[in-house]
């Protein structure tokens, strides 16, 4: 994969601002780019061999990290649980519980889905996307499938970080709890 020169410079901003959270450089982390509407899976994006790059939808209502916003937050998270593991492709999720019912791959909204697997996000800066009134695990945020992947790159979900199932089935294979997200605007 090769990155835009404009796409390659956020990446090392992104890059920085992971490393002096903590990141290695070696253990996966998540960069968000809304302006983009990209996820990037860091370092394997990197590797020109590699993959590590998908298309997502953030939320409709742009970025904010308010309660009820029905934005999606910014800033450095950490992913707080992983769900999902056994679950068939387009399985729907209903308070983070598998509801048995497959959703096929769609056009037309019919409702806010949260499909195949759940990476839900705990905010680590206080004040910011942690405590009172801004809580991204509290506001239930999460990186999960959806079957309207034709509104993947363009802004389409109620706050969270759409994927498409495939991908986000293989984006769950390579991280885990604590792997470090940064979600920007940018």
């Amino acid at each position: 994969m090769t990155l835009s020169g404009q796409e390659g410079q956020w990446l090392t901003v992104a890059q920085t601002l992971l490393q002096t959270a903590g990141w290695d450089g070696v253990a996966p982390a998540v960069v968000v780019s809304g302006a983009a509407q990209r996820l990037y899976l860091l370092p394997d994006c990197l590797q020109s061999t590699a993959d590590g790059c998908w298309p997502v939808s953030t939320a409709a209502n742009g970025f904010g990290n308010q309660q009820d916003s029905g934005c999606t937050p910014t800033g450095l998270h950490q992913i707080a649980a992983c769900i999902g593991a056994d679950a068939p492709c387009g399985m729907v999720f209903k308070s983070r519980i598998a509801t048995g019912v497959i959703m096929p791959d769609c056009s037309e909204p019919m409702g806010d889905f949260i499909t195949t697997r759940i990476l839900w996000l705990q905010g680590l800066q206080k004040g910011v996307n942690q405590g009172e009134g801004c809580d991204s695990k509290a506001r239930y945020i999460y990186i999960h499938g959806t079957p309207y992947s034709t509104l993947l790159g363009q802004p389409a979900s109620a706050g969270c970080i759409r994927m498409h199932n495939q991908h986000i089935l293989t984006l769950f294979d390579r991280v885990a709890e604590g792997t470090l997200v940064w979600i920007d605007p940018a």
